[in-house]
C-alpha cells in the first residue's frame, strides 16, 4: 500500500461536537465510554443520581475520544443510533465541506494506528496534566491523499475486517455445535448406574496424565524476564479460546531459579484467580504459565479437545465453588477433582475435528489482525 504523503492540518477537515443531553432524550442505558482497544463500550460509572444534562450526545460517525487516555488507543468511530458520554470526552466529526476530500472511515484507520498513540504520549509527556485536548487534535498533520486512493486502502481493510468477523461468527457455530454434541453423548439420557461397556464415572485428576500449576519469576530480577525465551502465560490471558502466543515472556534462569514448569502444546489451562477465574483455554505453543493457571495434561489430543468443551460446558458450576475476597479464588485441588466421563476413543474424536477447525480459523485471525496493522501502519 503506497500512500501520497500530502500532509495536511487535521482541524481544515473537521469540526468539533458540543451537543448536550439538555432536553434528557438519553438515559443511563445510554451513556458509554471508550475502552484503550478502541472500542465502544458500555460505562462503569456509577450513575445512580447523576445529572446527565450536561453529558455530551455521539451520532452517527462522530469520532469519541478520552483525552486523558488517547495516547493508550482510547478513540473510537460510533455508530449508532445515538448515545452520551462524560463531559471529559472530546467529540469531533469530519465537516460535511470536507467529506469529497477525506473519508471518515480513511481518518478512522490513520487514527488507529499505534503509532498515532506514541506520538500523543510523546505530545503529552511531561506535562503537568497529561490531556489532549480538541485543540490538540486539530494542530496534527495527516496525510490526505486522493479520494480515490482513500476509497481503496478503505476497501482494503474492511475486506479483511469482514473476513475476521466471519471466522468469529463460525468459531461461534462450531462452539455451539461441539457443546450440543457434548449435551446429547454425555449429558442427556446417561445413566451413570448403568453406563455402557467401557465407560466409567473419574476425576478430572484421573483423566489426565499430569497436572501441574505454574510460578512467576522475581520481577526485580530482570535477568528472568529481558530474553524472549520462554513463552510464559498469565491467567488474565486464558480467556475460552486457543492459545498461540502469549504476551510475556521469560528467560531460562528465570524459570529455573522459580517453580515455573514447561507446559506442553494441547494442555489444557484453567485460571484460579480474579477475573478470569474458570475461563480455560487450549494451548497451541509450549509455554510456561504464572501460579494462577491450573494446566491438565492428556495422553492425546482427541481426549484434550474433549476435556476443553466438557470444562466450558461446567464452567459456571466450576465459578460458583470459588472462594476468597475481593477476587474470586479457585484451587488446583477443587478443579481436578470435578467429575468426568471416561470413555472409549472414539467418542472424543469429533471433539478433535471441531477443535482443530476453530483453532486454524483462531490462527487465521491472528494472521490477519497483524495484517491490518501493517495496513494501517503505513498510512503514515
Amino acid at each position: 500500500m503506497r500512500v501520497n504523503k500530502s500532509y495536511r492540518r487535521l482541524g481544515d477537515y473537521i469540526e468539533k461536537c458540543e451537543g448536550r443531553n439538555s432536553e434528557g432524550l438519553y438515559v443511563e442505558d445510554d451513556v458509554l465510554g471508550v475502552n484503550n482497544e478502541g472500542n465502544i463500550v458500555k460505562s462503569k460509572a456509577k450513575l445512580y443520581g447523576v445529572d446527565l444534562s450536561p453529558y455530551k450526545i455521539v451520532k452517527n460517525n462522530e469520532f469519541v475520544y478520552n483525552p486523558a487516555r488517547l495516547d493508550l488507543g482510547s478513540i473510537s468511530l460510533y455508530k449508532g443510533e445515538g448515545c452520551i458520554v462524560s463531559t471529559l470526552y472530546v467529540v469531533f466529526r469530519v465537516r460535511k465541506d470536507k467529506k469529497d476530500e477525506l473519508l471518515t472511515e480513511f481518518l478512522d484507520l490513520w487514527l488507529k494506528r499505534k503509532e498515532f498513540h506514541r506520538f500523543v504520549g510523546y505530545i503529552n509527556w511531561g506535562s503537568a496534566r497529561e490531556y489532549f485536548w480538541y485543540d490538540n487534535i486539530a494542530e496534527v498533520q495527516v496525510p490526505v491523499p486522493s479520494i480515490e486512493e482513500q476509497r481503496r486502502i478503505v476497501n482494503e481493510y474492511q475486506t479483511v475486517e469482514r473476513r475476521i468477523r466471519n471466522n468469529e461468527a463460525l468459531i461461534q457455530k462450531l462452539e455451539e455445535t461441539a457443546q450440543a454434541i457434548y449435551y446429547h453423548t454425555f449429558v442427556e439420557g446417561i445413566d451413570e448406574e448403568n453406563l455402557p461397556e467401557g465407560w466409567r464415572i473419574t476425576d478430572i485428576a484421573h483423566f489426565c496424565v499430569d497436572t501441574k500449576s505454574g510460578g512467576t519469576p522475581n520481577r526485580a530480577i530482570l535477568e528472568y524476564w529481558d530474553k524472549e525465551e520462554i513463552p510464559w502465560l498469565k491467567s488474565g490471558e486464558v480467556q475460552n479460546g486457543i492459545v498461540f502466543k502469549t504476551e510475556e515472556f521469560i528467560s531460562n534462569l528465570g524459570m529455573n531459579n522459580s517453580s515455573a514448569k514447561i507446559i506442553p502444546k494441547n494442555a489444557v489451562v484453567m485460571a484460579m484467580y480474579g477475573a478470569t477465574a474458570s475461563q480455560v483455554c487450549f494451548l497451541k505453543c509450549e509455554t510456561t504459565t504464572n501460579q494462577a493457571c491450573c494446566n491438565m495434561i492428556c495422553k492425546n489430543i482427541e481426549r484434550a479437545y474433549f476435556l476443553y468443551f466438557h470444562l466450558k460446558s461446567i464452567q459456571e458450576d466450576i465459578k460458583k465453588l470459588a472462594n476468597g475476597g475481593a477476587q474470586e479464588n479457585l484451587s488446583q485441588e477443587l478443579i481436578i477433582a470435578q467429575r468426568i466421563i471416561d470413555a472409549p476413543e472414539n467418542y472424543y474424536q469429533p471433539f478433535k475435528l471441531i477443535g482443530e477447525y476453530i483453532s486454524n480459523l483462531t490462527e487465521e485471525n491472528l494472521h490477519l489482525r497483524t495484517l491490518l496493522t501493517l495496513l494501517t501502519s503505513k498510512l503514515s
